[in-house]
């Protein structure tokens, strides 16, 4: 749980190879079509240096860039929690024994949370969960902005090259909100239980993918999901990398050059959006 409790923070992270001492890039090609796949960690220290040669060429050769989201401004989201993310009728506390109510005070406070484990109460478990591993990351100075997705989005729009969602923040949204209650709560008890690791553990995997080292990544944000929670596994990951691998072969029957980049778990393991493609009859290189 503690690997699902990560993506749903980040969203987050990698495939097959070796150690790059750079991020990993792929290029899948068909006639005169090229698509790009770069995996992306969306929260990073300020001073992260992640780019190389083969991406700026990749990048200023690419006429549209594919993220996963574009309507993530606060303007969009705000209604969306309130919609499936808020559940005052039955507080948080009402639902939790007396020592998992000590464990939400306490990764309320390590947390910095403003208002503390009040703030928490009229939410739904996995918003509850969400809000309390992302917060002590943000405290840690981890910054969303300097996240490479965002980063790769502001350099496109200065280009005047258009920028495109292969999701909405709704469909995001109810991947969480739709989970069955069982795993909410088994994701809420996860985060109450490691409240003070998240940070290095996102360190780590940070440290990885920049290094290239896409079969460490596999194993720090998949393996376990799959292994403790294959329902979960099969919606965040396994799903999403089918659908928008038959995207990707959408966009190779038009000429030009795409840019894709998707949090790197996607990009990782047996699953990855190059194992679906390669399942439909599509190779994917390494580019580096």
């Amino acid at each position: 749980m503690r690997a699902y409790r990560k993506w749903a923070v980040l969203l987050l992270f990698l495939s097959w190879g070796t150690a790059l001492a750079h991020p990993a890039l792929w290029r899948v090609s068909s006639g005169n079509s090229t698509v790009y796949l770069f995996g992306t960690v969306h929260l990073l220290p300020n001073d992260t240096d992640w780019r190389f040669p083969a991406l700026n060429q990749a990048l200023a050769q690419s006429q549209s860039l594919w993220i996963e989201l574009t309507d993530d401004d606060q303007a969009s989201m705000a209604p969306l929690v309130l919609r499936y993310g808020l559940d005052s009728a039955h507080p948080l506390s009402s639902q939790l024994s007396e020592s998992d109510n000590a464990a939400l005070a306490k990764a309320a406070q390590l947390a910095g949370l403003p208002g503390g484990a009040a703030t928490l109460q009229p939410m739904k478990p996995w918003l509850a969960a969400l809000t309390l591993s992302v917060a002590p990351l943000l405290k840690a100075g981890l910054d969303p902005a300097a996240g490479v997705d965002n980063q790769l989005r502001a350099q496109m729009a200065r280009a005047g090259k258009p920028v495109h969602g292969l999701e909405t923040a709704q469909q995001q949204i109810r991947f969480l909100a739709e989970l069955p209650m069982p795993l909410q709560w088994a994701f809420l008890r996860d985060a109450l239980r490691d409240a003070d690791k998240d940070k290095d553990e996102l360190l780590a995997l940070v440290d990885a993918w920049k290094q290239g080292d896409v079969a460490a990544i596999a194993k720090l944000e998949n393996d376990e999901l799959k292994t403790r929670q294959p329902q979960v596994y099969q919606v965040l990951l396994v799903r999403r990398n089918q659908h928008w691998a038959v995207q990707i072969e959408a966009m190779l029957k038009q000429p030009g050059t795409t840019f894709i980049a998707v949090g790197a778990a996607h990009l990782a393991g047996p699953d990855s959006v190059q194992a679906q493609l390669a399942k439909r009859g599509v190779v994917v290189q390494a580019d580096n």
